[in-house]
């Protein structure tokens, strides 16, 4: 993977990861950091999922796609913010 292979995973992962915060209601005390993290595994696990199901190439925008990866993101915000609420 090159250099713009890891500013696009980053890209990616940090509006994958603002959506899925967007999601979750409430206030989520989570790094930038945590929320890129958290948005590049989401974009991974959504888009092999989409694979899985046969969904990953349509004509346009891939919608389910990139809803499957919002969807792990929220799911992953709220398991790291009540991880990390717990913890402190």
């Amino acid at each position: 993977m090159g250099i713009s292979g890891i500013i696009s995973a980053i890209v990616v992962g940090a509006i994958i990861g603002a959506l899925g915060r967007l999601v979750v209601r409430g206030k989520q005390n989570i790094s930038i950091l945590v929320t890129i993290i958290i948005g590049i595994v989401a974009a991974l696990i959504g888009t092999w999922l989409a694979q899985v199901i046969g969904v990953e190439v349509t004509d346009g925008i891939d919608w389910i796609e990139i809803l499957l990866q919002v969807v792990l993101a929220a799911v992953f915000v709220i398991i790291y913010a009540s991880w990390a609420g717990k913890r402190r």
